[in-house]
């Protein structure tokens, strides 16, 4: 069974329609008793960096995932927000990250071209990075994604990055340290090719 947390921040309720359609068990869940009983965790996300880590904190998921992915080494995936608060911190505010993979968050910047606007938002196209991911399984190399978002992760090490996506530059789309992934995209807004790496991660990972 995989706990997709709801802590009041993130596109929940899409997400659990993605696994139904997979044939997934999946629940909504904000107990900490249903993230231990979980196999697998989805940390979805929208929405500022300090007000997500602020409610993350406060509903005590926080810790739960740091014991649950670092001990326990169940497979957690970030989703947008999700994804960028697995890093240090961000640009875009002054708290502390989960800090489960070695990344910082940097706002879009094009300065040197006024034509790339920011956000980041629409379909784009990803390439992979680790093709022997489990996570990229029977995907093509490129693939297309939904993106809306004004900060990226920079990963500390390219070992790390599991996708790249080119918006005025390339930037990291998706990151990974073991059991820890994160996607910038929202595979619940990206039709068949979102379902594929979802069923990846549930069946796979």
């Amino acid at each position: 069974m995989i706990a997709i947390l709801d802590y009041g921040v993130g596109n929940v309720s899409s997400i659990l329609n993605m696994f139904k359609k997979i044939g997934v068990p999946a629940i909504i869940t904000n107990e900490i008793a249903e993230v231990e009983k979980a196999e697998k965790l989805i940390l979805p996300g929208v929405g500022s960096f300090d007000s997500g880590m602020d409610k993350l904190n406060k509903s005590g998921l926080a810790e739960a995932i740091r014991k649950h992915t670092i001990a326990e080494q169940k497979p957690l995936l970030g989703i947008c927000l999700g994804m960028q608060m697995l890093g240090r911190k961000s640009e875009e505010g002054t708290s502390e990250g989960l800090s489960l993979i070695p990344f910082e968050n940097k706002r879009f910047d094009f300065n040197w071209n006024k034509s790339v606007k920011v956000p980041h938002m629409g379909w784009d196209i990803t390439e992979n990075m680790m093709k022997d991911d489990p996570l990229l399984h029977g995907l093509d190399s490129m693939q297309r994604y939904y993106f809306v978002h004004s900060y990226h992760a920079v990963c500390d090490s390219e070992e790390n990055v599991l996708m790249k996506c080119n918006y005025g530059y390339s930037f990291a789309a998706s990151v990974k340290k073991g059991n820890i992934y994160g996607v910038q995209f929202h595979p619940e807004k990206s039709h068949n090719f979102g379902m594929a790496l979802l069923e990846n991660f549930a069946r796979r990972i």
